[in-house]
């Protein structure tokens, strides 16, 4: 993908007086975020500490700014939030992950995009530009925006000479301070005293504040220098075409696959169980595991060559028997995601339920949802609408996702399996975040007392000995502690009471 030059920063006018004072503002607000963000997210797994950073970083927008703060820094926020919230790795990384988007959509609609109307091209490329902004873009505001012989001159000229000053005394320092504390052990003793510093660590913290300072120099740079044009940038069209004849043959090719398979496999779309143990050598392993990812694939798959066909076709007028075919496309695919999570319930009923199987299955929710919209949009040729609504479904499934708390919810799912006496994997559910304690500590008394001592054991390990840091300081790592110290609390009450009995 091309980049313009000026993206990166080269190749650019000289900056105005205003433009000047503007890119020194950036500048500095990138050095204190830079020093912010070494102070803050040393401390892991990130939790209250990505919520003070995001924060900081929204108090940067500028007022003309207001519109990119409240519709899209918000959800950023709010998603920074979460990683103070939930414990799971999973959802820390879908967090993040959409932060990142956010923040690319956020540089995009300073540009003048907008967001209701934004097409899959135009996001794809703001993600782009935004990352090569955003790695490449501070030595261009340091080299060309901010005009340093405009600074006022007696104070830079003062400034300037102070540090090469500085600079020629330190070697000097350096050699004879080393003479004499040669000469004299004393000396020697005292210098060691006051200049007692671990430079590994020096040099650390200062790498990772110019590395941050570098990254959010170049972000804030490209959202808040760059002019935003009179008019939205035109939604960029493929220079390939694709004939309706070429494409319809495709489509017509996949909808006779797709129903062949269907026809083929009717009758385990709904047979289930019954069908597990009438087709010799199928187990369940076979029927649902594999074929649950093998059609998630699928699903994930269907969408993109739908966009693409809609993408590389541009004769409207003779799209109608194109978006017929794609509807009913878009159709056996929903029959087919609801013959997978028929597959899952099976496999669940017998090996449990896991994260994998958890996540790919809200994956698949998440994808039948998003059809259902592309057949809304698209199909009805409001194209244009389709990656808002897209993006905005991504966004609630994330916050759907917090407030289930899938760890718990994997431990509840589990241990109910016990009353038809199946086997509760216990050193899994001790191996799940803080979001599953609450859940767990409700089924340690279900458990024989060999595995409930175990897990005891792992619980006040991994949660009471463990020294918190307020900086990653997290809501679920924060209850878990509570609830297991009221547990050890209620046990060893519960022992004085069994002990006073029996004497």
């Amino acid at each position: 993908m091309e980049t313009n030059p000026a993206v990166i920063g080269i190749h650019e006018t000289p900056a105005t007086e205003t433009q000047s004072h503007q890119a020194l503002v950036v500048l500095a607000a990138a050095l204190a975020l830079g020093a912010l963000g070494d102070g803050m997210l040393r401390a892991t797994p990130w939790g209250v500490n990505l919520v003070f950073c995001a924060a900081a970083l929204a108090r940067h927008f500028g007022p003309e700014r207001v519109r990119v703060r409240t519709e899209i820094f918000a959800p950023a926020v709010l998603l920074a939030a979460g990683c103070a919230w939930r414990d799971s790795a999973v959802l820390k990384g879908l967090d993040f992950m959409g932060m990142l988007v956010a923040l690319a959509l956020a540089a995009w609609h300073s540009e003048g995009g907008h967001l209701i109307m934004a097409s899959v091209s135009g996001c794809v490329r703001a993600v782009w530009n935004t990352a090569i902004r955003t790695l490449f873009g501070a030595p261009g505001l340091v080299c060309s925006d901010v005009a340093w012989t405009r600074l006022p001159g007696r104070v830079w000229q003062q400034d300037a000479r102070g540090v090469i000053g500085g600079l020629i005394a330190l070697p000097l320092l350096l050699v004879f301070g080393a003479l004499f504390a040669s000469a004299d052990a004393m000396f020697e003793r005292l210098i060691l005293s006051v200049f007692d510093i671990d430079f590994t660590s020096v040099i650390s913290h200062v790498f990772l504040t110019a590395l941050l300072a570098s990254l959010v120099g170049g972000y804030l740079r490209g959202l808040l220098l760059r002019q935003c044009p009179d008019a939205p940038p035109r939604i960029a069209e493929s220079g390939i075409r694709l004939g309706n004849i070429e494409a319809g043959v495709a489509l017509g090719c996949l909808n006779g696959l797709f129903l062949t398979f269907i026809i083929v496999q009717f009758r385990y779309f709904f047979g289930g169980t019954e069908q597990v143990h009438v087709v010799p050598g199928l187990t369940y392993a076979t029927y649902a595991r594999q074929g649950f990812f093998e059609l998630v694939a699928v699903a994930a798959l269907v969408l993109p060559v739908l966009l693409a066909v809609d993408w590389l076709t541009r004769n409207e007028a003779r799209k109608k028997a194109l978006r017929l075919l794609s509807g009913a496309l878009v159709v056996m695919l929903l029959v087919i995601m609801a013959s997978a999570f028929q597959r899952m319930l099976i496999y669940q009923h017998e090996y449990g339920l896991t994260e994998l199987r958890f996540y790919t299955t809200a994956f698949m929710g998440w994808l039948a949802v998003v059809c259902v919209w592309f057949g809304v949009t698209v199909l009805r040729g409001r194209r244009e609408r389709f990656v808002c609504g897209a993006l905005v479904a991504g966004l609630v499934a994330v916050f759907a996702l917090h407030v289930i708390n899938p760890d718990a919810l994997i431990v509840r799912v589990n241990a109910a399996r016990l009353s038809t006496g199946r086997i509760f994997d216990t050193s899994y559910a001790t191996s799940l975040s803080a979001d599953a304690t609450p859940a767990l500590l409700e089924v340690l008394p279900k458990l024989a007392w060999l595995e409930r001592t175990r897990a005891e054991t792992v619980l006040r390990r991994r949660w009471l000995d463990k020294v918190g840091d307020w900086r990653n300081w997290n809501w679920a790592c924060a209850a878990a502690r509570r609830q297991i110290n009221e547990y050890v609390a209620a046990v060893a009450a519960h022992d004085r009471k069994v002990s006073g009995e029996s004497r």
